[in-house]
């Protein structure tokens, strides 16, 4: 009987410590978000290379998005990126923030906080998928993702675009 109360003792640890780290969402939201963004930024690499033509990755308060123009007053619609397969990620955040249209952005999700240094607007990839800052500065780009006890980073590398 001692050990079977032991035994239960045991699991009710193990579950209460599990328990309040499964409902710990942002330590699932950072990971995922990181992926996200990477995925976005080689996407946007690879469209500029293959379409010979400059894409512009957009830095806003609650989102990231692609644009095929210079971003000073916004992107139109005929100037936004597609995303890949013609539908968008469909979480929350990114139909609140980025609109239920089919271009490549990413809604930052609630309590996800980013930081970029250097802290532009926006990143171009040129058409050999170069990286080029505010200014036609060729560098690269580290950023930041933490929410909660997670942080995750994403980082573009200056000469080859490289997104890791």
């Amino acid at each position: 009987m001692v050990e079977l109360v032991v035994v239960m003792i045991l699991i009710g640890i193990l579950a209460a410590v599990g328990a309040s780290r499964f409902f710990d969402r942002p330590a699932f939201e950072v990971p995922t978000y990181a992926e996200q963004v990477r995925a976005m930024l080689r996407y946007a690499q690879k469209a500029a290379i293959a379409r010979n033509t400059p894409v512009f990755v957009r830095f806003e308060e609650n989102r990231i998005s692609l644009c095929h123009a210079m971003p000073l007053n916004g992107c139109t619609a005929d100037r936004q990126v597609a995303i890949p397969g013609g539908f968008s990620a469909g979480d929350d955040a990114s139909r609140s923030q980025c609109g239920s249209g089919n271009w490549y952005c990413l809604g930052k999700p609630a309590g996800i906080s980013w930081t970029a240094s250097p802290s532009p607007d926006w990143l171009m990839f040129d058409a050999l998928g170069r990286p080029v800052l505010p200014g036609n500065v060729p560098g690269g780009l580290a950023l930041s993702i933490s929410g909660g006890r997670d942080t995750a980073s994403v980082s573009v590398t200056e000469e080859t675009g490289y997104v890791q």
